[in-house]
């Protein structure tokens, strides 16, 4: 199904984007989040409770049928957008894309009660592979023992939040755990907002809820995809508050903004954010349309989007001068999340050889 990608907004993808960012400017203040990754709870269970339960955003992909809204990915990127740009510390990439994308691949009634948990958002759940692996690449197995399941995996996004993880076997399954079975230890994680632990398995029994690898790659696709979102959130807010600061702030008597220097700077930057966007709802149309074309968009979104949103968040902490290197100033989260999302589900260069394979571009 080759059909031209629709790039633009619907008045209902725009009318959702307003009543997420309303809720996002009353309950994810700047400040309120620096102070959470201070704390021992970075995630905010009220403002998981309101976006989910409230405005039943965590089921957009499951189908009504099942539990959810019946929406597709356009709507699912839109949301991301607005977290992106607020550097929510929420579980909604990891729970109701990934680990949802996941169960979606599967079958039967455990799979249906677990995906209507995670519709609701009552239960969080984590796929139990490392962020780092993209939508082609190898991920850990664990061991399976007369339906006990032993083993180490490290880099679990969000882990430390989950009700549920779904962890791949070597067996071939991909089994649902209870996270209060499992130890899960926090790592050392250079995005606060988005704290990755490892998760050791001893003996913990599991229910089998269908294959790992279709539903892995499912997961990690729509992931991969639909990240390009958060990072063009990022990237645009970096934007945003970078000239609204230079055209505050003065030197020699006059807006800084006013300067040449800076002037070409916002201009290059401003470019890359509107091919970001480009590439970004083109890997959310592909992916809510079902197109032939989708493995292409995702890797040219991520393969485009990653170093964007780094150099956004660069620009905003340089342009905004000693305030930008300041704790108390919120640009160091989202370099910070745009650094640690550039390796997430995939590194930019590990999607453009992905791509080059795609359209038969052979190394030289």
């Amino acid at each position: 199904m080759n059909t031209q990608p629709d790039l633009l907004y619907s008045e209902e993808e725009e009318a959702l984007r307003a009543a997420v960012r309303d809720l996002l400017t009353d309950h994810c203040d700047a400040a309120g989040v620096i102070a959470r990754t201070e704390s021992d709870t970075p995630y905010d269970p009220e403002l998981w409770k309101a976006l989910s339960e409230g405005m039943g955003l965590a089921g957009l992909l499951v189908p009504e049928s099942q539990g959810g809204q019946g929406a597709t990915h356009r709507e699912v990127a839109v949301v991301l957008e607005e977290l992106g740009r607020a550097v929510a510390p929420l579980p909604y990439l990891t729970s109701a894309v990934v680990a949802t994308e996941a169960l979606l691949a599967c079958e039967g009634d455990e799979t249906a009660k677990l995906l209507a948990g995670l519709a609701s958002g009552r239960t969080v759940g984590a796929l139990a592979v490392a962020l780092s692996v993209g939508p082609g690449g190898h991920y850990k197995a664990v061991r399976n023992e007369d339906g006990f399941l032993y083993g180490e995996l490290t880099g679990i996004a969000d882990a430390a939040v989950a009700d549920v993880l779904l962890v791949p076997a070597e067996d071939g399954g991909l089994y649902a755990v209870d996270a209060d079975a499992v130890t899960i230890t926090p790592q050392v994680s250079f995005d606060l907002t988005r704290p990755v632990a490892t998760v050791t398995l001893d003996g913990v029994r599991a229910h089998r809820v269908g294959a790992a690898e279709p539903a892995v790659r499912r997961a990690l696709r729509a992931g991969a995809g639909l990240l390009a979102s958060e990072q063009l959130g990022l990237a645009d807010w970096s934007l945003t508050e970078t000239v609204r600061y230079l055209k505050e702030r003065k030197q020699f008597n006059r807006p800084v903004g006013g300067f040449q220097a800076l002037k070409h700077r916002l201009a290059q930057l401003w470019l890359e954010v509107v091919n970001t966007r480009a590439a970004a709802r083109a890997a959310a149309d592909a992916l809510a349309t079902g197109s032939d074309d989708t493995d292409l968009s995702v890797a040219v979104a991520q393969a485009y989007a990653a170093p964007v949103a780094v150099h956004a968040a660069e620009e905003a902490l340089q342009l905004h001068g000693g305030l930008g290197m300041t704790w108390e100033h919120p640009v160091h989260l989202y370099l910070k999340r745009a650094k640690a999302d550039s390796i997430a589900y995939g590194t930019a260069g590990a999607h453009r050889e992905a791509l080059a394979g795609l359209v038969d571009l052979q190394a030289p």
